[in-house]
């Protein structure tokens, strides 16, 4: 059986793989060919613990392991004591935009904000909580007042006065904003008043629409927006930092996105940012920041619409000249991920197989051989060159497990006969290349 995996890992890893998406926890179970990119991972996380920042952009084909390549990054980087989150592009949020696009994607990044012990998200009120019971413990102690005392309505100012105090050491732009809204928080904390903390924790999430709402509600002149949001990003990094974690780490998925903005100025704009982002981590200009960039070849190399059209990035980001397929560099901003060979999909099959077996307590008899069938079946059908990926593959190995559970006398080699190949590339990315920039 795999090693320590628990029940609830099994559950997550087959229900998601057999919905086409790539679980959010226990993903280190199916884990296969990508040792170096790991290791060489471990390495960044040490120099971005050691203050430093990074920018990585993960590249590979539809179906290739991006998002899986992510997540597993989230489970390394969790256990190295950095808070996580996840989000991806979409037709509706993104770097730059004026209309509201980029606050929703900074929501999305605080939504699902992850620590060790909540792996899956929604840690942002326990890391609050968290931040001010130690400012709490040492204005405490600071002030020679025992903790049970200092929580009296008496001590409010000053606990209020040591919170202000502690982000204007650890913020720049918006601090005092930031400040008085954790300062709401506080009070709301303090007084079971459950409204005003949902109100500020509401502000934090850059879920306000109007300044007017703002400051009716918390009192504060500014809401987080467009132009603003990374500032704050920035901000919740050293906040992080000061709790004692190692750092923060982003992950933006589905980069594809930014490359179908069809009007050029807009899709330029965003690149800008990336532009920035990038100077940023590598500059030395933020500490403890790591944001990690997945999208496709296209998204990259397409010298059209691609980060390579904008050429202050494409300057950054080219390859390694000396880089071959056998000789690989995984210090450089960009990753380039291949394929797993027949070998490692074998030896991913053989896994799910036992985490299928334990998810539904049963013992289904498929040999080592008729796994090699069905692959083997896989990789000769029509199109499977051109069209089939890891994504694919898994699928349709669950799905099939799934129907000789349930209908154990059922013929393999009929099921294995069956499969077809579908080109599973988006419709519109397929046909990108034909239209007319508007």
């Amino acid at each position: 059986m795999i090693d320590n995996i628990k029940p609830k890992e099994a559950t997550s890893i087959i229900n998601s793989l057999v919905s086409g998406v790539v679980p959010k926890i226990g993903v280190q179970h199916i884990t296969v060919g990508r040792s170096e990119e790991i290791n060489a991972f471990i390495s960044s996380l040490e120099d971005v613990k050691n203050g430093h920042s990074m920018a990585k952009f993960w590249i590979g084909d539809f179906g290739s392991g991006k998002s899986f390549m992510l997540h597993l990054l989230n489970t390394v980087a969790l256990k190295q004591k950095f808070v996580v989150s996840n989000a991806d592009f979409t037709p509706d949020n993104r770097l730059y935009s004026n209309d509201g696009k980029s606050v929703i994607l900074y929501s999305a990044i605080m939504d699902n904000i992850a620590i060790q012990t909540k792996p899956e998200g929604g840690a942002l009120q326990t890391l609050l909580e968290k931040w001010i019971e130690q400012v709490i413990t040492k204005t405490a102690e600071d002030n020679r007042i025992s903790l049970a005392e200092i929580r009296n309505d008496q001590f409010l100012g000053l606990i209020q006065n040591s919170i202000m105090k502690t982000v204007n050491e650890i913020t720049e732009v918006g601090g005092f904003d930031f400040g008085s809204v954790i300062v709401k928080y506080y009070e709301g904390y303090i007084k079971g008043d459950e409204l005003l903390r949902r109100n500020a924790l509401k502000w934090l999430k850059g879920e306000y629409k109007t300044k007017t709402e703002a400051r009716q509600d918390l009192g504060v002149r500014e809401i987080i927006n467009d132009s603003n949001f990374y500032d704050m990003l920035k901000n919740f990094c050293k906040f992080f930092v000061s709790m004692g974690y190692s750092g923060f780490m982003i992950n933006l998925d589905e980069a594809i996105n930014l490359y179908k903005i069809s009007t050029s100025a807009a899709r330029e704009k965003n690149y800008e940012k990336i532009l920035s982002i990038y100077n940023d981590c590598f500059q030395g200009k933020i500490s403890n920041l790591l944001i990690n960039f997945a999208g496709t070849k296209e998204f990259l190399e397409n010298e059209r619409r691609g980060l390579f059209s904008y050429q202050a990035l494409k300057s950054r980001l080219e390859t390694n000249k000396f880089e071959t397929r056998e000789i690989r560099d995984f210090a450089q901003p960009v990753i380039k991920l291949t394929p797993l060979d027949h070998n490692e999909i074998f030896v991913l099959l053989k896994k799910l197989k036992l985490i299928f077996d334990f998810n539904y307590k049963t013992e289904l008899n498929i040999s080592d051989e008729e796994i090699f069938a069905f692959m083997e079946e896989m990789f000769n059908k029509p199109g499977a060159s051109e069209f089939l990926t890891p994504r694919e593959v898994i699928r349709d190995f669950l799905n099939i497990l799934n129907i000789i559970r349930q209908n154990p006398a059922v013929d393999k080699k009929q099921l294995f006969g069956d499969i077809e190949i579908s080109d599973e590339r988006p419709d519109d990315l397929v046909l990108l290349d034909s239209i007319e920039e508007i």
